[in-house]
């Protein structure tokens, strides 16, 4: 009998800091073995998903030994990051015998394959993996608007972004134990409340999309497949209903006869 999923095509965000595993910085071999099988067994139930990475894993490093670079080289050092980290990806899913590809908005062909749109979709559609690297090509712009711009663009049902906490709380939870986690809210509400779980520009493209986010616990084994197949668990962000019913009533006003 085949598994019913709440969603059949996902756009899974991970940061680059929650590569490094115990490290200061850099990548655990550990973190990114367990991350392809989760990928693996999401794959084996005929999920399509693409990938965004970042690079904060790599580049603080950098950063923590250097003074002086403005802004635009430093996106341009992140986004190299997450090349690196995307390569790393991309051996670790075909170690656990997945097809892959790397794509890059920045020519780099000898290391991966250029972003067109047409082609990215042709790799899910052939049950690929698909890693999408160099977040969206442009300084100013994160890999949180790269990955929320990615889901838009490969018509995905779900941002289901990766962290090492439960779901989006009032506070930190790793410092205020009694912090609240909200099961559901809205996007609204996450742009009000300055939660923080991805940048403005993110949330407001997801908003703007119709586009879900569900905010989850990758380090717990299993999760994201018990995600897909309807369990519930982590945050959904979803789009305000108020939104709806404004459409609704903009819709049912009575016009010209």
């Amino acid at each position: 009998m085949k598994t019913k999923l709440r969603y059949k095509r996902i756009l899974l965000k991970l940061s680059g800091e929650s590569l490094m595993g115990e490290k200061e910085f850099g990548i655990d071999p550990a973190v990114i073995k367990q991350y392809a099988e989760e990928v693996k067994a999401a794959s084996g139930l005929g999920v399509s998903i693409g990938i965004v990475i970042g690079g904060g894993n790599i580049y603080r490093g950098v950063q923590g030994s250097s003074d002086g670079v403005d802004k635009v080289t430093g996106d341009h050092m992140g986004m190299l990051a997450t090349i690196i980290n995307g390569l790393a990806l991309l051996s670790a899913l075909e170690h656990q015998g997945l097809y892959a590809r790397l794509l890059s908005p920045i020519k780099m062909e000898e290391i991966a394959e250029p972003f067109i749109r047409r082609r990215a979709l042709r790799h899910l559609e052939k049950g690929r993996v698909v890693i999408f690297g160099a977040g969206t090509g442009n300084p100013y712009f994160t890999t949180d608007t790269a990955a929320a711009l990615r889901a838009v663009e490969m018509n995905a049902d779900v941002i289901i972004k990766g962290t090492r906490v439960d779901g989006v709380y009032d506070s930190d939870p790793e410092k205020n134990p009694k912090a609240k986690m909200f099961h559901t809210i809205t996007h609204y509400d996450v742009l009000e409340k300055d939660l923080r779980i991805m940048d403005l520009t993110a949330i407001t493209l997801c908003k703007e999309n119709n586009m879900p986010i569900v905010v989850m616990n990758m380090d717990t084994k299993g999760n994201l497949v018990k995600l897909l197949k309807g369990g519930t668990l982590g945050t959904l962000v979803s789009t305000p209903s108020l939104d709806n019913l404004e459409s609704k009533i903009r819709t049912s006003r009575p016009g010209k006869r």
